[in-house]
């Protein structure tokens, strides 16, 4: 039995001064100035004097410290230094693959192909839903358990991000078994529509109608304005929401009524030039103005004023508030996404008459064929008067007046 007891032990803790006493037999409970107690096992091997550290208190109790003691010293009668033994397993364990780092591998080698929109999305969801759970988890001990935990919980936000945040630990963990990290895919198994009720996957994209556009302009003010005034935008020029978050205020020429596109921001790869009619050209005018002088359209403005540094805004936050407005729609409208809007402008372009040619180039797509290789044309003239158009009849909806502009006749 050793010296020490519970008692003891509490109230040296309560006193708070720095303590160093023996339990016996190289037990030592330990009270460092700054109030740290812990147990260090006192050694000698091979003539040297040892010390490790057990643990802390009260984490580990009185009991238990004497319990592993007594098992590190039949280690150490048989020439084990349990010490460096630890301390072995310490730098191991640092230099493991945690799956934060296989991650981080994954984006810096196995990434190359996907578009840097893409890269910075997925990046952005691993860290906001993935790495809280199993960041600094061994990879090799991530189980399905952690996987659908980790998909539900994104779930109760969205349902589409939970889709998202599922295909980006598929595919880091693709990744280590590329890299002979794991020797299994913990998501090989699961699906996510199994886990989030059974929601089928959209296969299709949604085109708003007249009436569901007017429900939407009407609960627009339930919004935050920047989100509202981004609905607005995607939904009249048909961009992506990548394109738009990422935009600076060096893209916007206000004179020109003109947003340039650069190539990296762009998923073709190709700078862009999108014609602003004056409504849009006004909306991004009004973003200007909550800009906080940010160099970024859609700033995080909690991140900004040179606190954190400047930052736009992430895709997922306008899908989170998408979320919201569909269940204050209710029936009045589909559930739709922002990639949603922009099949909506698509489809209401071709409905106003407007030749496929032009409503394609509206959206940036690529042409293919000859006409990609021989017509370098970019019709900024004729996409200005499809996308002037499409405004003029989305203002006729937003007032719920009759759309009297006669569509243009197909080329």
């Amino acid at each position: 039995m050793g010296k020490l007891t519970d008692v003891q032990i509490q109230n040296w803790k309560r006193a708070g001064k720095p303590v160093a006493i023996a339990d016996g037999d190289g037990l030592t409970f330990t009270l460092s100035a700054k109030g740290t107690a812990a147990w260090t096992l006192r050694y000698y091997l091979a003539g040297k004097r040892k010390e490790l550290t057990l643990g802390r208190y009260p984490d580990m109790s009185l009991a238990k410290a004497r319990e592993i003691a007594s098992a590190k010293r039949v280690e150490i009668q048989q020439g084990v230094d349990v010490a460096a033994q630890k301390r072995h397993a310490d730098q191991a364990a640092a230099q493991a693959w945690t799956f934060r780092r296989l991650a981080e591998d994954y984006f810096d080698k196995g990434a190359k192909k996907l578009s840097a929109a893409t890269i910075t999305n997925r990046t952005q969801q691993l860290r906001d839903y993935v790495y809280p759970k199993i960041g600094n988890l061994a990879a090799p001990d991530v189980t399905p358990a952690d996987i659908v935990d980790i998909v539900e919980a994104a779930a109760g936000r969205s349902l589409h991000v939970a889709r998202l945040v599922m295909v980006g630990i598929r595919m880091v963990f693709s990744h280590g078994i590329a890299r002979h990290v794991v020797t299994a895919n913990p998501c090989a198994h699961i699906r996510s529509d199994a886990i989030i009720g059974g929601a089928p996957d959209q296969k299709e994209r949604v085109m708003l109608t007249d009436a569901e556009i007017g429900a939407v302009f009407k609960a627009l003010p339930t919004m935050s304005r920047p989100n509202a005034l981004m609905v607005r935008i995607l939904l009249a020029t048909g961009a992506r929401i990548g394109e738009l978050v990422q935009a600076e205020w060096v893209h916007l020429d206000f004179e020109r009524a003109e947003w340039a596109i650069p190539p990296e921001h762009s998923k073709t790869k190709k700078g862009f030039v999108i014609p602003l009619p004056p409504m849009v050209a006004g909306w991004f005018a009004e973003l200007q103005l909550m800009a906080f002088g940010s160099r970024y359209v859609m700033p995080i403005r909690t991140r900004f004023n040179g606190k954190e540094g400047d930052a736009h805004m992430e895709p997922v936050t306008l899908n989170a508030a998408l979320v919201t407005l569909a269940k204050r729609l209710g029936k009045k409208c589909r559930r739709f996404t922002p990639h949603d809007l922009r099949s909506t402008c698509r489809s209401h372009l071709g409905a106003l008459g407007i030749d496929v040619l032009i409503a394609e180039r509206c959206l940036n797509h690529s042409l293919g064929g000859l006409v990609a290789t021989y017509d370098k044309h970019d019709y900024l003239t004729e996409r200005r008067r499809a996308l002037e158009l499409w405004a003029a009849k989305l203002a006729s909806i937003e007032n719920g007046e009759a759309f009297n502009v006669v569509a243009l006749r197909r080329a």
